[in-house]
């Protein structure tokens, strides 16, 4: 494997690396469409996902349920994301982008129908989120197609920061159009697919399908899970990222109940989601500009710690004042502290691009995404089913203590095998 290496563009005249622009990354011109489909279809996803979590809340009131709508979105990742997310290396990689999103926008327009029963709403986001691991892996992927050295550190960063923004706007018009008319919230999900199909078939390249892939999709799929068995590398990043993700994010399938115990509505529980998101811009910003490369991969421990403490504290904030304007400012501010640590996902992926050659990128991206959703929709499952017998804000203090205690072999692995992301270390895994 070959790591990603600066190129004429990524150093200075004397040669030493030197930080990419924005101009840089926004010259590329497949870069452009790539950002802002990804902008407009995370912000209506999140806008469609705290609408319909409300709406089981009101109508059942029970925060399991609620928790349940939360993370069934996640679930197909889970379900079948390795085997579809090998679609981006044995398919052209816009083809697939293409068509996952036009079919997301039909289905999204059919949710959006003015009284759709529950159950039948809740089989459509399945449908929908089944077409997430191939669009995401083969995203993902041409990213690192279209971009290399500092240029894709640059753009990770960008990203991360953009996914945030857009979680954050979601979120926040989510919760005040919930009040109005969630069907319209579905819509406007709908539409943002729509446009992102159109975008993505008028600007995209037209490359062939990366891989070599001739065998059956089972045995392309297996391949990929061997290649990332074989990997010491590979296994410490994906369990750095699965388990701090499970702790970090279990809090928010119960962010309806925890919004009720401080006293709030609807669009308390958009600006409380809003408040780790919103943490994650600035961090990233601060990352992907003022932090030298050689220095981010050591900040993952710290940093993966950093999102997990003020969890704790905030369960405990809650737990002790309880319901009261000061709590609540008090827990908005420790949430985005939250999110400032929650910014090790930037370094974590470029460690993770460096580790990947291009064959197999497809295919590693949805093991790893596949994991990453599967966890977070466990998490918001398990907070859930915890908050039928105790207080959510205890909840909220259990996904940080017992996180911090959860991740640390992982990190100590992550640390350990720094430095080899070049080799495979299991004889017979695909390219040793």
């Amino acid at each position: 494997m070959v790591p990603v290496t600066a190129t004429a563009s990524d150093t200075d005249p004397t040669g030493f690396s030197r930080p990419a622009t924005y101009r840089e990354v926004f010259a590329v011109p497949e870069f452009r469409p790539l950002f802002g489909t990804f902008l407009l279809s995370t912000a209506g996803d999140e806008l469609a996902r705290v609408a319909l979590t409300v709406l089981v809340y009101q109508r059942t009131n029970s925060p399991l349920l609620s928790a349940l709508t939360f993370a069934i979105s996640h679930f197909p990742w889970l379900i079948g994301g390795p085997l579809l997310s090998t679609l981006a290396d044995r398919l052209p990689r816009h083809r697939v982008l293409i068509a996952t999103d036009t079919a997301r926008a039909a289905l999204l327009a059919l949710m959006a129908v003015p009284g759709m029963p529950l159950p039948v709403l809740l089989g459509l986001l399945l449908l929908v989120s089944l077409c997430a691991p191939p669009f995401e892996s083969a995203r993902s992927a041409l990213m690192a197609d279209v971009l290399d050295g500092e240029r894709y550190a640059l753009a990770t960063s960008l990203t991360t920061v953009t996914l945030q923004v857009a979680q954050v706007a979601g979120f926040l018009v989510g919760g005040a159009l919930v009040a109005v008319d969630p069907s319209l919230a579905l819509g406007i999900d709908a539409a943002t697919f729509a446009i992102s199909a159109l975008w993505l078939s008028a600007r995209l390249e037209r490359r062939p399908a990366p891989g070599q892939t001739t065998g059956s999709l089972w045995r392309d799929t297996a391949e990929g899970l061997r290649f990332i068995r074989g990997t010491r590398r590979m296994l410490a990043i994906i369990a750095v990222l699965w388990v701090a993700a499970l702790f970090g994010n279990a809090w928010e399938g119960v962010a309806v109940p925890l919004a009720a115990q401080l006293g709030g509505g609807s669009m308390a529980v958009g600006v409380l989601l809003a408040a780790n998101p919103a943490g994650v811009v600035v961090g990233g910003l601060l990352l992907g500009r003022l932090v030298p490369r050689d220095r981010r991969e050591r900040l993952v421990a710290p940093l993966v710690l950093l999102s997990l403490v003020p969890l704790l504290a905030g369960g405990l904030v809650v737990s002790l004042v309880g319901g009261s304007w000061s709590s609540f400012s008090t827990l908005l501010a420790l949430l985005f502290l939250s999110g400032l640590g929650s910014s090790w996902l930037i370094p974590l992926n470029i460690s993770f691009v460096q580790a990947t050659p291009a064959a197999f990128r497809g295919r590693a991206f949805g093991v790893a995404v596949s994991g990453l959703y599967g966890v977070q929709g466990l998490g918001a499952l398990a907070a859930g089913l915890a908050a039928e017998g105790v207080a959510p804000s205890s909840v909220l203090a259990l996904c940080g203590g017992v996180g911090m205690i959860a991740v640390a072999p992982a990190l100590l692995a992550y640390r350990r095998t720094q430095g080899t992301s070049a080799g495979i270390d299991t004889e017979g895994a695909p390219g040793a």
